[in-house]
């Protein structure tokens, strides 16, 4: 469905927008509208990779089970096993 825009734009950069698409053959309208798409997709997929887990986390997910216990009595004994 195609709806009309009205934008307010420097009389120059309408110019070189009409001379740049002549020269393409499309219209500033297929330019401008292109350009949205873009920019829209790549701010979706920027949204999608931000959302997504590093992978160190994804490697480190499951590792490590929740017992209750204080991380610190954990880490102690973690370290006794390494160092003795």
């Amino acid at each position: 469905m195609q709806t009309k825009l009205t934008l307010t734009i420097d009389k120059n950069v309408v110019e070189q927008a009409k001379e740049y698409a002549q020269r393409k053959n499309r219209s500033v309208s297929r330019i401008v509208e292109e350009y949205l798409e873009n920019i829209a997709s790549q701010d979706k997929a920027l949204e999608l990779h931000e959302s997504l887990p590093a992978p160190i986390t994804e490697s480190l997910t499951g590792m490590f089970t929740d017992t209750g216990r204080p991380y610190k009595e954990m880490l102690g004994e973690a370290r006794q096993e390494k160092f003795h």
